[in-house]
């Protein structure tokens, strides 16, 4: 077997190649749709009709925290807020270094953090309360949407945040993975 180059990797490989031109979504460039929710065209929904979305498979509610995470006393004083209502004009993004949150590797590598945080998104005129993230799953990549409704109490995010208070990406971004309808989709 010595100078064999087939690997279990490169089977890996040549089944995502083929997946990827079958479906034509799994790309870089053109994502899988969670439950063929559309980014852009929920967008366009929302902002012609100046709506603010809520995302109904990962409501804002107590069900969405889960059981054992919060004390009862603490999950009674749960407020979920978008950003815009306790912060005033809130970036998404000013600029990612690698302490700024827990999934601090995803900040080492700016290419990657552009695939999985796509930079258009900002809390702008067309602000409509929509998010979405890339996340590769499965041997292809996902985008998730999701409203901006964080889970906070006395005004402050409860889960992941960035250093800066008025970054908000990586607590969206932590929304995004938690959601329950991206962690059982196959």
């Amino acid at each position: 077997m010595d100078g064999d180059l087939f690997t279990p990797v490169s089977s890996c490989l040549s089944i995502m190649e083929a997946r990827q031109r079958r479906d034509g979504f799994g790309h870089a460039c053109c994502p899988g749709r969670l439950f063929g929710q559309d980014f852009r065209q929920l967008k366009e929904f929302c902002v012609g009709r100046r709506l603010k979305f809520i995302d109904d498979m990962f409501p804002p509610d107590s069900k969405s925290i889960g059981q054992g995470v919060l004390s009862p006393s603490d999950l009674a004083r749960v407020v979920w807020l978008r950003p815009a209502e306790f912060w005033v004009r809130p970036p998404f993004l000013l600029y990612a270094v690698p302490s700024d949150f827990l999934v601090t590797s995803l900040t080492f590598q700016d290419q990657i953090l552009q695939q999985v945080v796509p930079q258009e998104q900002d809390f702008d005129e067309n602000y409509c309360g929509l998010f979405h993230f890339r996340f590769w799953r499965f041997g292809k990549w996902v985008d998730v949407v999701i409203d901006d409704k964080l889970p906070t109490i006395n005004g402050s995010l409860i889960f992941v945040h960035s250093k800066k208070q008025n970054e908000f990406w990586p607590a969206l971004l932590e929304k995004a993975y938690a959601n329950p309808s991206f962690q059982f989709q196959f």
